[in-house]
């Protein structure tokens, strides 16, 4: 059965091959949060010092690499069901391209799901605004809010594709692209 995809279904064919790959697994580290921000440090410094010709440029690449890869990296690892969490990366054509895929339960899946249905139906700044005035006036979590914040502030590109696996789990290949700022060397 071919996967479930949601946003913008092109990224998901996009290669990354001849980019960075990085597999995160549980063993004695006890895969965390930490590892969320380490790695995306790793893959901002990588894919930054690619791309810049000036200080000024590094600093933003790094900066809205480093967000974008966090952010998903940091929900993989949150929502995932015990298993690796793939990472690949890549510069294409003035974008910076990351995908994320691990696997996570059936609940998981029709919840983000859902929340996916509801930002195709309404405007991401709007969503934003919505769920922070929600976490303002409740004791509701931010769910979403990372989310939101790259589609909103970064103008992401993003997928997300579902796959049902073998043994009743989804597999969540999550692809994101981000415009690289425009390179001040002709």
């Amino acid at each position: 059965m071919p996967p479930t995809v949601y946003g913008i279904e092109s990224l998901s064919d996009i290669s990354l091959d001849s980019g960075t790959r990085l597999t995160l697994t549980d063993g004695p580290l006890e895969l965390g949060w930490k590892h969320s921000g380490m790695t995306a440090d790793f893959i901002a410094e990588v894919m930054a010092l690619r791309y810049s010709r000036s200080k000024k440029e590094y600093m933003q690449a790094h900066h809205d690499i480093g967000y974008l890869s966090n952010e998903l990296i940091e929900n993989a690892v949150k929502f995932r069901q015990p298993g690796e969490i793939l990472i690949e990366a890549g510069i294409s054509e003035g974008s910076f391209l990351i995908r994320v895929k691990n696997t996570i339960d059936g609940e998981t899946a029709s919840r983000f799901q859902q929340l996916l249905q509801r930002l195709q139906s309404k405007d991401p700044g709007e969503l934003l605004l919505e769920q922070i005035e929600i976490n303002a006036i409740s004791s509701a979590n931010g769910s979403g809010l990372g989310l939101l914040t790259l589609l909103s502030d970064y103008d992401a590109k993003m997928a997300w594709a579902f796959e049902e696996n073998n043994d009743e789990h989804i597999i969540l290949t999550t692809t994101a692209a981000v415009a690289m700022p425009p390179s001040s060397n002709p």
